[in-house]
């Protein structure tokens, strides 16, 4: 129990209910302290389910605890995750980091600056069936090209249905990072945005540039009847062709394996991560230069 990482988490919609919370407080290297939301009605039930204190404010949770856990909206998080950074908490961190490319660099530097441990939620990579795809792609190499394909309807019904964030800023904003991170691990570093299209279903389509003449393509929707949600990958060069199989790892799994290395992180003092703050901040840019190439 001395052991454990005090966690304060901000948020209490469906992502922080459904996974934030329960692996927060189920895992041995963590204990749930304190909840805040903009509800209080809602942190106090959430809060509640598993004994953590009900914080009055931001500033009151970030002040007993050792690192902050964030789940609300990317421009709400920009200002949540600074506070914390300047208070010198951990960070386990949404993505988008932030609404603007300044206020990521912010929080990016920030972080740095503090020496401290931080996570982006890029939950895909903490699957054993991707780490397994992408050290096949690194063993073999000589991809010259690739695509993802995200298509879902969960914001024509569901539990994230009523996320304004989410209407407002589509897909880009909520499943692009996970794209665009998956492809740049598996082709190497994303250079621009080559061109960007966006139809009124929230369709999106994307040519990227990666280093060594690499390109790929991205396909993005969460406003499409599609059932269940549609998640391809795939990469091809001169060895051939190799796709990313369907997902076998839910998100709370995949959760508990990043909490497993977020705790080493705090633990060890290393606090340099493939899916840090840092990286938040790489993705952001890239989705900065899509909205910039649109007609």
């Amino acid at each position: 129990m001395e052991d454990q990482l005090r966690v304060g988490l901000i948020g209490a919609g469906p992502w922080a209910t459904t996974v934030h919370a329960p692996g927060i407080a189920d895992h041995p290297g963590t204990r749930l302290t304190a909840v805040w939301a903009r509800r209080r009605d809602a942190a106090a039930e959430l809060a509640g389910r598993y004994g953590a204190e009900v914080a009055d404010d931001p500033d009151q949770l970030i002040d007993q605890v050792d690192a902050v856990a964030v789940a609300v909206p990317p421009a709400v998080q920009a200002d949540l995750a600074l506070r914390a950074a300047r208070a010198g908490k951990h960070l386990l961190l949404e993505k988008p980091l932030a609404g603007t490319v300044e206020d990521a660099r912010r929080i990016a530097g920030t972080i740095a600056d503090n020496d401290l441990a931080s996570l982006v939620m890029l939950t895909l990579r903490f699957s054993p069936e991707v780490i397994d795809w992408l050290a096949e792609l690194g063993k073999v190499g000589g991809w010259t090209g690739g695509s993802a394909q995200w298509l879902s309807g969960a914001l024509l019904g569901g539990q994230y249905s009523t996320s304004q964030w989410r209407h407002d800023q589509g897909a880009l904003f909520d499943v692009g990072p996970h794209a665009f991170d998956l492809l740049d691990a598996a082709l190497g570093p994303i250079t621009e945005v080559i061109a960007a299209h966006k139809a009124d279903n929230d369709l999106w389509h994307l040519i990227l540039s990666h280093e060594n003449d690499v390109t790929s393509t991205a396909t993005l929707s969460m406003r499409l009847p599609t059932r269940p949600t549609v998640v391809d990958f795939a990469v091809y060069g001169s060895h051939g062709h190799r796709a990313l199989g369907g997902r076998q790892t839910s998100a709370q799994q995949a959760y508990t394996a990043m909490l497993d290395d977020f705790v080493a992180m705090v633990h060890s003092g290393v606090h340099t991560h493939a899916c840090d703050a840092q990286r938040g901040l790489r993705l952001q840019t890239v989705l900065d230069q899509a909205i910039r190439k649109l007609p």
